[in-house]
């Protein structure tokens, strides 16, 4: 399957309020990355950014050197115009993240939602040899738990718990706390997610 044809149809064809990874306030990832106490001019790079509304709230918490990448042109296009002008103020790239070369560290890497959709093994291995070389501080991610949903847009997915997540960061991270989280769909329906945060290993 090709997966930019794939998401490109997803984000084409569905509303948000079709889309179960919809949240009209990003949480918990806003709040883990705001208590972090960053400097606002920070790097941040959202992985699998998509229309989230994450990249509203940073700029709204004063972050300013903020970057959105995801592999569908169409997703970030609507992000861009919600935001309007204020999307000048970011960096958006198009790009498959089992691809992707970065340009420069980033201080903070998030990815809600994004790593579990990595079943081969080698592509698993490569995101995590990849987040290592180019974080500088912190890792917050955030995947479906063992006990949420096998399969998501029609796409099988890698379930995982807080020792087999921070077990598969190890070699470059630190975990600093992990926790389960419980998304509420837009359509009425409950995703347990586990989310941790990494502090960068020396």
């Amino acid at each position: 399957m090709n997966q930019t044809s794939h998401w490109e149809d997803v984000y084409r064809t569905k509303a948000a309020e079709e889309r179960s990874w919809t949240q009209a306030v990003p949480e918990p990832s806003l709040s883990m990355i705001v208590g972090l106490d960053l400097p606002r001019s920070a790097p941040i790079i959202d992985i699998g950014g998509g229309d989230s509304r994450l990249v509203d709230a940073l700029l709204d918490a004063g972050f300013h050197d903020v970057t959105v990448l995801d592999i569908s042109q169409e997703a970030l296009s609507r992000a861009q115009e919600r935001l309007g002008e204020r999307a000048q103020k970011v960096r958006w790239i198009v790009a498959d993240i089992t691809t992707f070369t970065p340009e420069r560290h980033y201080a903070l890497w998030h990815d809600r939602a994004v790593f579990h959709f990595l079943t081969d093994q080698q592509q698993i291995q490569n995101y995590v040899v990849l987040a290592s070389t180019w974080t500088a501080k912190f890792l917050v991610l955030g995947t479906f738990s063992t006990e949420g949903p096998r399969k998501c847009s029609g796409l099988e997915v890698t379930q995982y718990s807080a020792e087999s997540l921070s077990e598969r960061f190890s070699t470059g991270f630190k975990p600093i706390e992990c926790f389960s989280h419980n998304h509420q769909t837009p359509f009425g329906t409950t995703q347990d997610f586990v989310f941790c945060l990494f502090a960068k290993q020396p």
